[in-house]
């Protein structure tokens, strides 16, 4: 004789199946989420520099950060490669955001600078031509850089900044200089931006260090401030190996409470004197 179905079993196969339904809802969301991490560090890698170019004189060390909330994805970047004069292009830049269209606008915005770069050495000239290019494609985010070009033969390095956070200029006395120059406006605000290259001889022993906002500055923390901590730290660097800089530089971060995700890029040179001229 079948079992009678009573309206307890029944509030409880409900209960179950409901219990059921939701479970496969999470696990979905779960498999989404792990697909979209994966998607994001993957879109990361390509658009990181895996190798900088290799060069006698010049030693170069890249570090990222992602972001403290969110996916382990950006805008943030650095770069390097070997443009068609012999000479080396280095740029560290800041989209705006930090998710995965912000990653994305990265990956046009690192190959339009290279693009750039074949055609035409000067810094400056090469963020006016990718800066028309950006406002053209309307994309409603902004974007700041810095664009280098060093010369291995006349050990001259040049560059250029788009609305960008200073860098650091570290000697071999100790001694450092924050390096402001004129930075024009960022990528992608206003067709017909112009810049300026300023040109820097590199003799002695130093370093040139780049990074983003993130590195410096954060809600109640004046940049000012992570300035001064960046300058102290590759001030008392000589000697030290490039990467080991930028990983102590890059934990600056952790002082600024900033949410962003970070970069820091460190050209060491053999040593550093400088003797400067700006030029448009």
């Amino acid at each position: 004789m079948p079992r009678r179905r009573t309206a307890s079993s029944s509030g409880t196969e409900d209960l179950l199946q409901t219990l059921g339904d939701l479970t496969g809802r999470i696990l979905d969301r779960i498999k989404f989420q792990q697909a979209r991490v994966e998607l994001a560090a993957a879109l990361q890698r390509q658009v990181l520099a895996a190798e900088m170019p290799a060069l006698p004189c010049l030693h170069v060390a890249g570090r990222y950060a992602p972001a403290r909330a969110g996916l382990d994805i950006g805008g943030d970047w650095y770069d390097g490669f070997l443009m068609p004069d012999g000479s080396v292009g280095f740029v560290i830049g800041d989209v705006q955001g930090h998710d995965v269209e912000a990653a994305a606008l990265m990956g046009q915005v690192r190959t339009c600078l290279r693009a750039v770069a074949t055609a035409t050495t000067d810094p400056a000239e090469v963020l006016r031509r990718t800066n028309d290019l950006l406002v053209a494609m309307d994309s409603g985010l902004f974007v700041t850089c810095s664009f280098l070009r060093y010369d291995p033969v006349s050990g001259e390095l040049a560059d250029a900044r788009a609305g960008h956070v200073p860098a650091v200029w570290a000697r071999d006395d100790g001694q450092c200089d924050i390096v402001l120059g004129d930075g024009g406006l960022p990528l992608g605000v206003q067709a017909g931006e112009n810049y300026v290259s300023t040109r820097r001889k590199l003799t002695g022993v130093g370093a040139f260090v780049l990074f983003t906002d993130g590195v410096v500055e954060g809600p109640g923390y004046p940049i000012e401030e992570g300035l001064a901590r960046v300058a102290a730290l590759a001030g008392g660097a000589y000697g030290t190996d490039p990467d080991e800089l930028a990983a102590q530089i890059i934990k600056v971060a952790d002082f600024t409470g900033h949410s962003d995700d970070a970069a820091v890029l460190v050209l060491r040179h053999g040593g550093l004197g400088e003797q400067r001229q700006g030029e448009g």
